[in-house]
């Protein structure tokens, strides 16, 4: 008999429903529902629309059920936002996007209470402002009346879970991106709430994925017309769905999680916290199984995704394989910039970033939309260098190709010079990798699929990879000389 799943998959800017068909050998995926996320600015602050988010989540299981029905749901989104709940179990306002700048200098207030060393000693956690303890903390020195009225923090995933059931959960692998969560219990870090007089209360007993399964409320199945069905404790964090889904039989492999970010990392059986992670930057984050995703968050499509939006703001519609093939026209290595640098992060105009940055960093300035498109994906590639090698050099692994994974794998032009400037061939696909992941989970809670190594096997059958080999060596590694000198290295 087949068993029918339903995967909710939401990025930074849009959201699927897919249902996933599993005949014991393979698993066929139908999207059934496809919306926009979009953040919506009030009065100087950006929100998620998060029951506009909850709608799509209803059509989604409303079409679903059209294509015949399905046994469980699964939930995964982007990482460390969350909404408060106040002792009703009430939502206190739209959870606050992690591009809004509330988080600014948090970093700095908070090395002042915890220094830098001892926190990633305690968490293991890259440091990032967007950090959901960074996040609670802006909200301690600025708006301490909100905790005061929160009772129970539930992540995104968790949050939108618990519309569908009313029970609050907290899955593992989402509380991670917290830097909250103690690298060694693979629990709350008390400390680190003491500490920065963040309330303990907030914070949910802790579950590991597929471990609790709950089921859609009375009022749901009666509103939506559906039979009871669980709601699974997938790995609620994407990234960590995504890596669940990289089609290796190997342990060990070296991944690139492709798409609003970049999560360019490997899978290990136990985190690496020391004196050189900690220099790199180099975050442990929670996974199935008990793994350590041991990676770097990169900005990446995100660059091309706002350039575009703002061409589009001065009235020109590009689509992305026009964008690539400008970008394939313009001249090569004229100039780069840190994808990284935090001048990247707000929503804007990101061209005129762009080339700011190259005229002060004393570069050729990119005029057109290919020059700035080309300096954008080469940038993109040499920063996936400069990440690799922290990577061969911290696990002391030589990684013999990179699996692309995500929605990346549909530019061609990036998984290409990723290729070139890593110097080894990138294994590109699946593109559906969170969607798999979240649906493998399903599948080994119920019982369809034995572990993660087992459903790694299924979905390389189920998936064709396109291979990348490195091209022009010689001229990727004199340019890459070239970025160190312009981002400082």
């Amino acid at each position: 008999m087949k068993k029918r799943v339903l995967a909710f998959d939401f990025g930074a800017s849009s959201g699927r429903a897919i249902l996933g068909v599993f005949d014991g050998e393979k698993i066929e995926l139908k999207e059934v529902h496809r919306f926009s996320n979009d953040p919506v600015t009030v009065q100087g602050t950006a929100y998620w629309d998060v029951l506009r988010l909850f709608h799509e989540i209803k059509q989604g299981i409303l079409k679903a059920k059209a294509e015949g029905g399905f046994d469980s749901i699964g939930i995964d989104t982007w990482g460390v936002d969350f909404g408060l709940l106040d002792g009703e179990g009430r939502l206190l306002e739209n959870p606050v996007h992690y591009r809004d700048l509330r988080t600014k200098g948090m970093l700095e207030e908070a090395f002042k209470v915890i220094p830098k060393e001892k926190f990633y000693s305690l968490t293991g956690i890259q440091f990032m402002e967007l950090n959901t303890v960074f996040q609670l903390y802006s909200l301690k020195l600025q708006r301490p009346e909100m905790l005061q009225r929160a009772k129970r923090l539930l992540f995104m995933p968790d949050l939108l879970a618990y519309m569908l059931t009313g029970e609050q959960v907290t899955e593992y692998s989402i509380a991670t991106t917290s830097q909250m969560v103690d690298i060694n219990t693979k629990n709350w870090c008390d400390e680190i709430f003491e500490k920065l007089g963040i309330p303990r209360e907030l914070a949910g007993e802790i579950v590991m994925p597929g471990e609790s399964v709950r089921t859609l409320s009375d009022e749901i199945c009666e509103e939506l017309g559906v039979e009871k069905a669980e709601v699974i404790n997938i790995c609620g964090h994407d990234t960590q769905s995504a890596i669940t889904a990289v089609p290796s039989d190997k342990p060990g492999f070296a991944f690139i999680s492709s798409g609003t970010w970049s999560l360019f990392g490997t899978e290990l059986e136990k985190p690496i916290v020391n004196e050189k992670s900690l220099s790199m930057n180099i975050t442990n984050e929670g996974g199935c199984e008990g793994s350590t995703g041991f990676l770097k968050n990169i900005i990446g499509l995100w660059l091309i995704q706002e350039s575009r939006r703002q061409w589009a703001r001065e009235g020109t519609q590009y689509s992305y394989a026009e964008l690539e093939h400008l970008a394939l026209e313009a001249k090569p290595f004229a100039c780069f910039i840190d994808p990284d640098a935090p001048e990247f992060v707000p929503m804007g105009n990101i061209p005129e970033r762009v080339r700011d940055y190259c005229r002060t960093t004393g570069q050729y300035v990119p005029q057109t939309v290919g020059e700035i498109m080309r300096c954008i994906y080469e940038s993109l590639a040499m920063k996936y260098r400069l990440t690799f090698d922290m990577l061969k050099e911290c696990t002391g692994i030589n990684y013999p190709c990179i699996h692309v994974i995500g929605g990346g794998v549909k530019d061609g032009l990036l998984c290409q010079m990723t290729a070139s400037s890593c110097g080894v061939p990138v294994k590109a696909g699946p593109i559906e990798a969170t969607v798999l992941g979240n649906i493998a989970v399903q599948l080994i809670a119920g019982g369809c699929i034995k572990d993660v190594a087992d459903a790694r096997h299924i979905i390389a059958n189920s998936e064709s990879l396109k291979i990348y080999e490195p091209q022009n060596p010689d001229e990727w590694a004199s340019a890459y000389k070239r970025f160190l000198t312009v981002i400082g290295k």
